[in-house]
């Protein structure tokens, strides 16, 4: 028998990661302890909506909830670069570094401090990487153009394509590469020839899309993804519930 491949996956979730992936995380060790096998995590960082890494810390002082994000050099990057390809503003990392201490320890804001990267996914996956979080862990990134060429062909997807001399995350359909503006507005982005290291895809052929790359035996699952995940995509795949966690939109940042 085929040793076990445990997979869960989550786009870049906050500069400290939300507690949601800390539960998959757990989960996922847990049931390698019970069967073996090894974890992939799948880092879906094409996605381009800035607000999945909103990160919401407490002061330490008032008790409140903050909602942090980082800050991007233009506003297209923002609203429709990939999260891979965004752009941090360079003043960015030292402005935060000197308003984190009223949230985290001097040990979290140390970490936070020497991480060196210039885009969202990267610095997100370097910190958790910092918080220990990911040990022994194998990620595979939904960026890679390697992994996106030996993925099998979806009728649903995004393809990064160049517009206002940005790259840009546009869905593709009906022939047309469009960027939604959001409610019923898009822009229409002029067609551009493309190939499969351009393709990402959208939620509803994620799970098989990334499937065919990764070819896991079971699937830990957060309670929002099992609304919308057509395991009927994955054959064989047993899914897991990720563990139950409080305020599991808030930051986990260890202490």
């Amino acid at each position: 028998m085929a040793s076990p491949i445990i997979c869960f996956g989550q786009q870049p979730c906050g500069f400290f990661p939300k507690r949601f992936l800390y539960a998959k995380i757990v989960t996922a060790r847990r049931l390698q302890a019970d069967i073996g096998g090894e974890i992939v995590f799948f880092f879906h960082d094409s996605d381009h909506d800035p607000r999945e890494t909103l990160t919401v810390l407490k002061d330490r002082n008032s008790g409140r909830d903050m909602a942090l994000n980082f800050q991007f050099v233009n506003k297209i990057q923002k609203q429709f670069s990939p999260l891979y390809a965004k752009q941090v503003a360079p003043e960015w990392q030292p402005k935060m570094t000197r308003q984190l201490p009223n949230y985290v320890g001097e040990g979290m804001v140390e970490k936070f401090e020497s991480v060196d990267a210039a885009n969202p996914a990267d610095f997100c996956l370097q910190m958790y990487e910092r918080m220990g979080l990911l040990e022994g862990i194998r990620i595979v990134r939904s960026s890679d153009p390697a992994l996106r060429r030996s993925a099998a062909p979806v009728d649903d997807y995004f393809v990064d394509v160049n517009w206002e001399e940005e790259m840009v995350r546009a869905r593709c359909r009906d022939g047309k590469l469009l960027l939604h503006k959001g409610a019923d507005k898009f822009i229409e982005v002029p067609w551009q020839d493309f190939d499969a290291a351009q393709v990402s895809p959208t939620r509803d052929t994620r799970l098989r899309w990334m499937q065919s790359v990764v070819r896991c035996t079971h699937y830990v699952a957060g309670a929002g993804e099992r609304q919308y995940l057509n395991e009927v995509d994955a054959p064989g795949v047993i899914f897991i519930p990720r563990m139950d966690i409080s305020e599991s939109d808030k930051a986990y940042t260890g202490e």
